[in-house]
């Protein structure tokens, strides 16, 4: 009986993952081995694998279709995010599982393309995208993406996933973090001070906000990481990102 059930599920509808040979390809072990995860609708079985294939699938769609209506350039972009979310999360690519991309994927999505899609929006030919401030942006998305590493270190290690924390470490990973951190802060400053793409009116706020993040850094996040810390300190960089978001768009 167990094993028909096995088999059952196994051999389910073909979809995003047809090339899996078992179930493993939606309900990772790291996932059944971590605690924060435990309670999630897959694994406990408030949804089915074949109700997760069919959301995901018209997500996706929906994603791609509405943002047609914003023009090709935007819309390309956004499929080119849907992309990645499938290499990053479906076997046999699952980025997610191999050290360095698991950080790049996550960094440069959030920290260079959200403000990219933002642009391209209202440019589509993207002239006169401030470039350094996706780097920026991507520099502080590592600081804020690799604690997050630390927090599922020991299950994705029990699942022998290559993160890049089960690669190098807690403490090498907290460090390249926090040295991510530091530049993405530094680097504001900087800008402030030569009025280029932050305002240099806002240099004030970045000089007493920078020892502020920094140290929160330090306060917040370590090797025995949670994501009460992460989500406290993801609040704290809102502050200067809305001003500088109203400052830019001559709100304030």
């Amino acid at each position: 009986m167990a094993a028909a059930d096995r088999r059952r599920r196994r051999d389910g509808p073909a979809g995003l993952a047809r090339g899996a040979r078992d179930q493993r390809c939606v309900r990772p072990p790291s996932d059944r081995l971590n605690p924060r995860k435990s309670k999630s609708p897959l694994l406990d079985g408030r949804i089915t694998l074949r109700a997760v294939k069919r959301l995901a699938f018209a997500a996706a769609v929906a994603a791609v279709g509405i943002s047609l209506h914003v023009g090709i350039v935007f819309a390309l972009g956004v499929l080119l995010a849907v992309l990645l979310g499938y290499a990053y999360s479906v076997p046999p690519v699952r980025l997610k599982t191999r050290a360095g991309f698991d950080v790049a994927v996550n960094a440069v999505a959030l920290g260079a393309f959200g403000p990219l899609a933002g642009w391209a929006a209202v440019n589509p030919d993207l002239s006169g995208f401030p470039w350094l401030m996706g780097l920026q942006g991507t520099l502080a998305a590592v600081g804020l993406y690799l604690p997050t590493t630390l927090a599922d270190l020991e299950a994705d290690r029990a699942a022998g996933y290559q993160t890049i924390a089960v690669r190098f470490g807690a403490r090498a990973t907290y460090l390249i973090g926090y040295g991510a951190w530091i530049a993405a802060a530094g680097l504001s400053v900087v800008l402030a001070a030569t009025d280029t793409i932050i305002p240099r009116s806002m240099l004030v706020l970045e000089v007493v906000m920078v020892p502020v993040l920094i140290a929160a850094y330090r306060r917040l996040i370590g090797p025995g990481q949670s994501f009460r810390g992460i989500i406290v300190l993801a609040s704290l960089f809102l502050f200067p990102c809305g001003t500088f978001a109203l400052t830019y768009t001559g709100v304030l």
